[in-house]
């Protein structure tokens, strides 16, 4: 006992199946937990980040970052497969890493996912923000400056300094209308997001489509642009660095794993919904990307809405294709902002269930099965988040933190095979420990192409969250 202690597998699944208030109920099946998947990972990333990383550090072979990440994905992914089917409970990597690592690495694995979850709530809602205001000022109906962004912004060294608007109200009424959804019922969230998301994908389809037919190839060259003399500032170390950062665009896969214990069958749909998601977000991903780095030059995307402005440069033919964007991607990033919730509202469940976070985020309400506090928490968090932080900073957070917990996971797979060979392996990631070396090595190589700053703030939010464990967690931890 004491902070190296671990969980068997045994007492996971135990915890899994029991009675109780502290119980989900078993309601996805593979359709929906894909949908889940694709819903939470085609965010963002396909629609925001795409622009600002082609712009500042990749230009057009930002479609190698999100290859370069989606490889760097597929390892952790294939652990996270083999983790979600042995152990099919609530909480992700930190539930694995309890079961390989003990409880001060599960804990600091949930501390980095919070920063994954929470923040990326909070950047989709940002990204959400943008959309809606370029729609309204379309039709005539502009938001008031002063309520359509962050009172913090970063400046050119990466400083944080006040930007004279007061708050994004866009982005903060969004998560609190997705938690107020959330307390309905998981079913509930379900259906609407299903539905969502079958949308969502239509449209991306349709944008690469019709977007492709008007593309420019000289936007292309050169694909790779010329280094400008510092890392990250375009070159191949800009194509790492874009990688690095676009990395928060996977994210949809590890939430999930979180949902293990709303899946039916958990042991054969988690992998199926895991491998799938993460292959048809890749290839939706680099088709985008490609396409709107070559309806536009790359150096005009840094905006908040590049789909929308890349569509909207190539002429009057495409205007119909303009208000579809506009109208799935509010509606789909709504998707997303909903799944980041619910990984963050199930982290919080697990941990407070082993008492390493007050019990009251794990208790669940009657027949719909929702944590109430716990999703209150939440949302209330991430709205802050989304109304006052600058959206750069949240985005370096959420990949540096979601990084190391991949690389803990993947570290896990070989560990598990030693000390627990005989376990039930329904899904067995193949060539170990060769992929979770790769895994662990590719999550690090990305971690450290980000900005030095970055590194900074996943130190101090280490510390903040260490503080906690020892003052808070480890006393009222139920293992110990």
């Amino acid at each position: 006992m004491g902070i190296w202690s671990r969980k068997s597998i045994a007492q996971l699944t135990a915890e899994a199946s029991a009675e109780g208030e502290q119980r989900l109920h078993r309601q996805l099946g593979v359709f929906t937990l894909t949908a889940f998947g694709v819903g939470s990972t085609i965010g963002a990333g396909i629609f925001v980040l795409t622009g600002s990383v082609a712009a500042t550090h990749a230009g057009p072979a930002v479609a190698m970052s999100f290859l370069f990440a989606s490889i760097a994905c597929l390892f952790a992914g294939l652990c996270y497969a083999e983790f979600a089917a042995m152990v099919p409970v609530a909480g992700s990597a930190y539930s694995y890493a309890y079961a390989t690592m003990g409880e001060l690495i599960a804990w600091i694995i949930g501390w980095c996912i919070s920063l994954e979850y929470i923040f990326s709530a909070s950047v989709v809602a940002i990204g959400w923000s943008g959309y809606v205001s370029s729609a309204l000022n379309e039709i005539g109906f502009p938001l008031p400056g002063v309520l359509a962004s962050a009172p913090l912004k970063l400046d050119a060294a990466d400083h944080l300094m006040a930007s004279g608007t007061w708050i994004d109200l866009p982005a903060t009424l969004v998560v609190l209308a997705c938690t107020g959804l959330l307390l309905l019922g998981m079913r509930q969230s379900a259906l609407a997001n299903a539905l969502i998301v079958v949308a969502k994908v239509v449209a991306v389809v349709v944008v690469i489509v019709v977007g492709a037919q008007y593309v420019d190839a000289t936007n292309w060259h050169p694909f790779v642009p010329l280094n400008r003399g510092e890392f990250g500032q375009f070159g191949w170390s800009g194509v790492m660095m874009g990688a690095g950062i676009v990395f928060f665009s996977y994210i949809g896969f590890d939430g999930v794993s979180t949902l293990a214990e709303d899946t039916r069958d958990p042991q054969k749909t988690m992998p199926r919904a895991l491998l799938a998601s993460m292959l048809i977000c890749t290839v939706l991903y680099i088709a985008v990307a490609l396409v709107i780095t070559g309806l536009v030059d790359y150096r005009q995307l840094d905006v908040p809405d590049p789909v929308y402005l890349a569509m909207g440069r190539t002429g009057s033919s495409l205007a119909w294709l303009k208000g579809v964007i506009v109208i799935i991607v509010i509606f789909g990033l709504i998707a997303t902002v909903l799944m980041s919730l619910i990984g963050q509202i199930r982290i919080n469940f697990a941990m407070g269930r082993d008492g390493l976070l007050p019990a009251a985020l794990s208790r669940t309400r009657g027949h719909s099965g929702t944590p109430v506090l716990g999703t209150i928490v939440t949302g209330g968090i991430s709205a802050l988040m989304a109304g006052f932080v600058p959206f750069a900073l949240l985005g370096e957070l959420i990949s540096i933190g979601t990084l190391l917990a991949f690389a803990i996971v993947c570290a896990g797979i070989p560990i598990l095979r030693r000390t627990a060979p005989d376990a039930h392996r329904p899904f067995r990631t193949p060539w170990v420990p060769l992929i979770p070396i790769l895994g662990v090595a590719s999550c690090f190589a990305l971690m450290f192409s980000l900005p030095n700053d970055t590194w900074i703030r996943l130190v101090v939010w280490l510390i903040l969250g260490l503080l906690v464990y020892f003052f808070y967690g480890r006393r009222y931890s139920r293992l110990n």
